[in-house]
């Protein structure tokens, strides 16, 4: 049989782990008809981003500052986890006058 503080300490720790994930976000921004939507979004460090690409064509969205760069296959999706604050112009390589601004807090 274990001490019960070792149980009572696990699941604290389950507990603790649980809200810190649930204080995460995840901002959804679109790609359709050549537009980003929204075109400025706030998130904060750890949050993260899903792009969706409602177009039949590729689209990346890409940091102007180079720190990144989601390629989004046509009618299909993709995360970035924020793991730095700031403010960041993004654009689409292929369509480049595709811009947004996402901004970040710490």
């Amino acid at each position: 049989m274990r001490p019960r503080w070792i149980i009572l300490a696990v699941a604290a720790g389950l507990v603790s782990g649980a809200s810190i994930s649930a204080l995460a976000a995840t901002a959804q921004i679109t790609m359709d008809k050549l537009e980003i939507s929204p075109a400025e979004v706030s998130a904060k460090v750890g949050d993260t981003v899903q792009w969706v690409n409602n177009d039949a064509f590729a689209h990346t969205a890409t940091a102007r500052n180079g720190d990144w760069d989601v390629m989004l296959p046509p009618k299909k999706s993709g995360t970035l986890v924020l793991k730095k604050a700031g403010t960041f112009e993004y654009y689409c390589r292929f369509h480049p006058n595709m811009k947004a601004t996402l901004t970040v807090a710490p």
